[in-house]
Formats: C-alpha cells, sequence, structure tokens
C-alpha cells in the first residue's frame, strides 16, 4: 500500500480579486421619459377606445303608445362593455408602469455618485 504525499499548507492568504458588477443595463436610466411619454400616449388612446366601446355597448330602445308615454328599453351588449372594461384596466396598468418609469428617470445619478454610496 501506498501513501498519497501531500504537499504543506502555506500560511499565506491569497485574496482574490473584486469583481466588477454585471455590464447590463442599469435601472436608473434617463431615456425612461420616452417610454413613460409613449405609455401616457397609450392611456389616452385606451380611455378614447373604452368610451367609445361603452357608449357602442348601451342601447336604448324607444317602442312609441298612442296616448301613453314611449316605453324606454336598455339593452346592454356585452362585448362591447367587455371591450372597454378590458381596455380600462390596461389603461391602468400602462399608468402604473408610467409613474415606475417617470421614478426611474429621476432618480437618475452619475456614476461617480452611484460608486460613492458603496
Amino acid at each position: 500500500m501506498t501513501e498519497a504525499v501531500t504537499e504543506p499548507e502555506s500560511d499565506t492568504v491569497v485574496e482574490e480579486p473584486e469583481q466588477a458588477p454585471p455590464a447590463g443595463p442599469s435601472l436608473h436610466q434617463p431615456r425612461r421619459w420616452l417610454i413613460a411619454a409613449g405609455e401616457a400616449v397609450a392611456i389616452v388612446l385606451l380611455v378614447v377606445l373604452a368610451v367609445w366601446c361603452w357608449n357602442r355597448g348601451v342601447v336604448r330602445l324607444e317602442y312609441p303608445f298612442e296616448g301613453r308615454e314611449p316605453l324606454t328599453s336598455t339593452r346592454y351588449l356585452g362585448n362591447w362593455l367587455g371591450t372597454a372594461a378590458g381596455a380600462v384596466t390596461l389603461a391602468v396598468v400602462l399608468a402604473l408602469d408610467a409613474v415606475r418609469q417617470v421614478l426611474l428617470a429621476v432618480r437618475t445619478r452619475p456614476q461617480k455618485a452611484a460608486d460613492s454610496d458603496m
């Protein structure tokens, strides 16, 4: 049987160099203003679409009678009302993201200031 020969451990400590942060896109970018502006335009268009769909989804019908007031009936069309609700929901989600984009654009800092905080 042979025994494994090991080298004596040294007392020197080898320090590993600090790793640089990943070179991906950072959260704080001034161009986020453009994204927020585009979302604001989309929000306005979605609200206009929702109002148009809602107006098409509510149909008022009148049935005339001789000697009496006409009978008025309201018919609701679910496909138009559902589209209106979906457009408003999407507009709210875009509004939340637009606020997030604006906050990230406002909080931009130069790289030197960001590095000094660490």
